[in-house]
């Protein structure tokens, strides 16, 4: 019997997430990565860093638990004293192992649609029931429908970006709010763009039962050291400590982000300028007429415009990678995604854009 055989049908039926080759000279903002390496502009820091990870115990277990990054990210970004935190090899596990958690027979997992395919992904993969709510056509909430939904199917679990992938729309606070009251189960708010924006739910954590607020330091800076946390109340925290694995974390990307964080005004920095530089390419975009942007307070920018394949393969072809939308879902029709890069970067979006469009 080929081995084969005995592999789920469910997962041979899946496709795989898709990574995109980069080329080699190519400027790629496709994957919401930051254009600046965090210590670049700091000779003093780079040689810092590589003391500190010369230094690291690679020949020795991690304890991410008691390694002093949680203390360290409850005082950058200000998390309660009252919230447990957890710590991911990026978010991406931290989705699988919050959805592991609920994933008792029959449970059901609601998320908005379109949003984040790892959600609908790990559902599957748990043998969880999906139900996927469509956003309104400008990508905000449809509120009605989410309490809905809930009502009637009394989801385990709910995911909500805030701001939400791959449409970069916030929603209204207070419609997450009216999401968290509603739901019996648990309600994660992925802020995974949390940076780029001006609200967030972590002042919440700790103290709302059903809440778990959910990060990332990838989109900051350090999308190559894996590193996601979460927040919430002791009651689940505790319950997804037991599933986690014991050395999920590596001993480099621990002290990265340790390091990092002593210096987060570096980070901060940065982070003000792809802000800048966002409403910069949002007023350029929007300026065209043919086109239709659509307001972010991501570090990237959703475009519909007259013909996505054409505007991809166009910017390919001058090197540059972006990510096609159109086909992943209905309300994508004819989108793309443009992460915010360098002011040169842009530039270079843009002057195409200009001779396609304008």
């Amino acid at each position: 019997m080929p081995a084969l055989d005995f592999i789920r049908d469910d997962i041979k039926a899946m496709t795989a997430y898709h990574v995109a080759d980069l080329p080699k000279n190519f400027i790629k903002l496709d994957a919401m990565e930051s254009p600046y390496h965090p210590f670049a502009g700091s000779p003093e820091l780079l040689n810092e860093w590589a003391a500190l990870l010369a230094q690291a115990d690679v020949h020795l277990y991690p304890n991410p638990a008691a390694g002093g990054l949680q203390e360290a990210l409850r005082e950058a970004f200000d998390i309660p004293e009252t919230a447990a935190v957890a710590l991911g090899n990026g978010s991406d596990e931290l989705i699988q192992f919050i959805s592991l958690l609920s994933a008792k027979p029959g449970a059901t997992m609601l998320a908005l649609e379109p949003s984040f395919v790892m959600y609908r992904q790990n559902a599957a993969l748990f043998g969880m029931n999906y139900v996927g709510v469509p956003l309104n056509e400008d990508f905000t909430l449809d509120l009605p429908a989410v309490l809905a939904a809930i009502e009637t199917h009394n989801p385990a679990l709910v995911f909500i970006a805030y701001p939400n992938n791959p449409t970069g729309v916030r929603f209204k606070r207070e419609e997450i709010e009216a999401v968290i009251r509603a739901a019996k189960g648990i309600v994660v708010v992925d802020e995974a763009y949390g940076a780029f924006s001006d609200d967030s739910f972590l002042p919440l954590a700790g103290s709302v039962d059903n809440l778990v607020v959910m990060r990332t330091v990838s989109k900051i800076g350090f999308a190559g050291i894996r590193i996601g946390y979460a927040a919430g109340s002791t009651n689940i925290m505790n319950e997804l400590a037991k599933i986690l694995p014991p050395y999920n974390m590596n001993q480099l990307s621990l002290a990265t982000a340790k390091f990092a964080l002593r210096h987060f005004e570096v980070i901060n920095n940065n982070v003000l300028k792809l802000k800048a530089e966002r409403e910069r390419m949002f007023a350029g975009l929007s300026a065209i007429g043919r086109l239709k942007a659509f307001p972010s307070k991501a570090n990237f920018i959703t475009v519909r415009v007259p013909d996505a394949a054409e505007l991809f393969e166009t910017l390919k072809q001058n090197k540059i990678l972006i990510k096609k939308l159109h086909g992943n879902h209905p309300l994508l029709d004819q989108c793309v995604r443009l992460t915010i890069g360098s002011p040169e970067q842009n530039d270079a979006v843009l002057n195409i854009i200009r001779k396609l469009y304008a």
